[in-house]
C-alpha cells in the first residue's frame, strides 16, 4: 500500500522529477476521457472559461483550442503543475489567451461571477472540502454559466479501476461518488438543471451544472444571510 499512496499523493499534488513523469502520464492517459466529456456541453468561441487542477495543462490547451476568441485560466496548487502547464500551453500564452495561476480551489483568486464555465478533470477526488469547493465554484461562475466534472471512475461502477478506487481511494483521504451522490453534491451547492452522464463501459462519468441566469452571487450571499428574503417575507 506504501507505493499506492505514493502514487496518490503524486496525483494529489505533483513535485520532483517523479511528478513530471505524473503530470505526461496524465496528460496522455487523460486525453480521450477529457474529449468524451467536453462533447457533453456547449463552449462559445468567445468564452471565458476556468480549469480546477489544470495539472500538467492538456485540458487547458484543448479548451483554448475550441474557445478559439476567449480566453482560458488553469489554476493548481502545485508549483510543479503550474510550470508543467505553463510549458504546454506557452504559445497560448505568448499570444494572451491562457493564464495559468498557483491557488487552491477552495479559495480562488477571481471574483465573482466571470467565468462561463469551469472544468475539472480527474481532480474533484482532492478536493479539500469538496461540498464548500463545489460552491466557491459556483461563486466564481457567471449567471447561466456550467461546472463540469469529468473523471474515469466512480462509485458504483463495474470497472476493475473503479472497484480498485472504491477499495483504495478512501484509505488515501480521497473522495469517490456514486452517480446520485454527484447528483446531490450540485444540487446542494445551488446548481440548475443537473446532469450526471455516464460511460458504463469504461466506468467514466461526467457532472454538469449550471448557475441560474438570475442567480448571481451577490444575490446568492444576500439570501444566505436574510432567509426570510428569499421566502419573499
Amino acid at each position: 500500500m506504501t507505493d499506492k499512496t505514493a502514487l496518490f499523493d503524486q496525483c494529489r499534488k505533483p513535485t520532483g522529477r517523479m511528478g513530471r513523469f505524473t503530470l505526461w502520464r496524465m496528460n496522455w492517459s487523460h486525453s480521450r476521457l477529457t474529449d468524451w466529456g467536453l462533447a457533453k456541453i456547449s463552449i462559445e468561441p468567445h468564452g471565458t472559461i476556468l480549469d480546477v487542477g489544470c495539472g500538467g495543462g492538456r485540458t487547458v490547451s484543448k479548451l483554448a483550442a475550441i474557445a478559439t476568441q476567449g480566453q482560458v485560466c488553469g489554476i493548481d496548487y502545485s508549483d510543479e503543475s503550474v510550470a508543467v502547464s505553463q510549458k504546454t500551453n506557452a504559445p497560448w500564452i505568448d499570444v494572451g489567451r491562457v493564464e495559468i495561476r498557483q491557488g487552491s480551489v477552495s479559495q480562488l483568486p477571481f471574483p465573482d461571477d466571470v467565468f462561463d464555465l469551469v472544468t475539472a478533470v480527474e481532480t474533484h477526488y482532492f478536493w479539500p472540502d469538496l461540498a464548500a469547493d463545489t460552491r466557491e465554484v459556483f461563486r466564481v461562475l457567471k449567471p447561466g454559466g456550467a461546472l463540469i466534472l469529468i473523471a474515469e471512475a466512480y462509485k458504483g461502477a463495474k470497472t476493475a479501476a473503479a472497484k480498485l478506487a472504491e477499495k483504495y481511494f478512501p484509505v488515501a483521504g480521497m473522495t469517490l461518488l456514486s452517480v446520485n451522490e454527484h447528483r446531490e453534491l450540485f444540487t446542494t451547492a445551488g446548481y440548475s438543471d443537473v446532469r450526471v452522464v455516464e460511460e458504463p463501459g469504461k466506468g467514466w462519468i461526467c457532472s454538469i451544472g449550471k448557475k441560474h441566469p438570475k442567480d448571481s452571487a451577490s444575490d446568492t450571499l444576500r439570501k444566505e444571510s436574510n432567509p426570510s428574503s428569499a421566502r419573499g417575507s
